[in-house]
């Protein structure tokens, strides 16, 4: 019986002001590099939104949960500073979705998840907690040239991002993101009024050859599959049992990378932004109230509509949504994130998760986990411990 329970959750639905709060309040890392991905590296508007609007529904009905979608945050960044076309970045996202798909059928996930304790998991959402108040600080001090018409001098921004910081931090348990974002979006269609257009982008399909394969496996795949691994399956996963208890069974590391393997796949085929699940994502949900279902299906109603409604003129309204609510929002999903770590018990643990946090927003995830599980586990096993009594410790 409670193996039937964690392959069919109940599933909850509501649609109240608190669910659609908590839906809207990861916009802070989709937005920016969706837009930049639309405007400098080419990609269709409403091929964009789409991997992320269908994976958000699949959301809801597979975990019954307010897992999030969020865009491959490495894999953009790479993408965005080399000016990657569209058809390299494709052909990034079907490697991806291959990759996770493959990893979810094969059960290794689970299994490899043994070896990663407690404080190497909060040192992974330390280290996502951070790099969200990297990501916001450079929103309003060095704000992504798509957004440069509409961006105000870095004293300005900042200021207004401190306020929707404090906004959001004090009034989280009221619907404060509606407020914030419902002023963003006012502002968004004063600004982009006469480049609004009914209907989508124009979608093509992508154009993969070797050539684009090899140099988006080197550059964009090679670099995400740590970070997809440790922040999107492992962390995920652990912050829904931390937030949620049982209602948490069926998000298992494995389906986490067989959902988001398969909206890569459709992303590489149709065009679109490579998308993953991520631990701050579910932070931001859960902390401005989201509970149920009802939040992933409202979001992902909500960008099918902005893909097949609005795309033709979607990148001049989203360039136009103002950065300080953004980096508001980002930071306080990010301050609240860190708040994991709170469970952590003695220097042992706490060393570990800050090295591996500290590391891994400053230099590299992957280096970050190999010192960490070299840090954790070599004494252990040292002693004669042995992997199970070190993990159960």
């Amino acid at each position: 019986m409670a193996a039937a329970v964690a392959e069919h959750p109940v599933r909850e639905f509501a649609f109240d002001r608190r669910e659609l709060a908590g839906a809207i309040a990861d916009v802070g890392v989709l937005v920016p590099i969706a837009v930049v991905l639309i405007v400098s590296n080419g990609l269709s508007a409403t091929a964009a939104l789409l991997p992320a609007g269908l994976l958000y529904l699949g959301a809801a009905f597979v975990y019954g949960l307010p897992v999030p979608v969020q865009p491959l945050k490495a894999f953009g960044a790479i993408a965005i500073a080399k000016g990657l076309g569209p058809d390299v970045i494709a052909a990034g996202a079907l490697l991806m979705g291959i990759v996770f798909v493959g990893l979810s059928r094969s059960g290794l996930l689970e299994r490899a998840a043994i070896a990663f304790p407690r404080p190497l998991i909060r040192g992974v959402q330390l280290a996502v907690g951070l790099l969200f108040l990297k990501i916001a600080w450079g929103l309003v001090t060095d704000p992504p040239k798509a957004f440069a018409a509409t961006a105000l001098s870095p004293g300005v921004a900042t200021m207004l991002a401190l306020v929707a910081l404090a906004a959001a931090l004090l009034l989280r348990r009221r619907p404060v993101t509606i407020l914030l974002v419902g002023v963003g979006l006012a502002f968004a269609v004063a600004e982009a009024a006469p480049d609004l257009r009914a209907g989508p982008s124009s979608v093509a399909v992508p154009g993969i050859d070797a050539a684009a394969l090899w140099t988006a496996l080197t550059l964009l795949v090679l670099p995400q599959i740590p970070l997809t691994f440790a922040n999107s399956c492992l962390a995920t996963a652990d912050a829904a049992r931390r937030y949620f208890g049982a209602r948490a069974e069926a998000v298992r590391p494995g389906r986490l990378a067989g959902t988001l393997g398969a909206a890569n796949v459709f992303a590489g085929f149709a065009g679109g932004m490579p998308v993953c699940h991520g631990a701050g994502g579910l932070t931001a949900h859960r902390s401005f109230g989201a509970r149920t279902a009802g939040a992933p299906l409202m979001m992902g109603a909500g960008l099918l509509v902005l893909a097949l409604a609005l795309g033709a003129g979607l990148a001049a309204f989203l360039a136009a949504f103002p950065l300080p609510v953004l980096a508001g929002m980002l930071a306080a999903a990010g301050i609240l994130h860190v708040r994991l770590l709170e469970d952590l018990e003695g220097r042992a643990e706490w060393a570990v998760a800050v090295a591996v946090g500290v590391i891994g927003v400053s230099f590299n995830l992957a280096a970050g986990l190999v010192l960490g599980l070299a840090a954790w586990w070599l004494p252990r096993l040292a002693s004669r411990g042995g992997p199970a009594q070190a993990r159960a410790s």
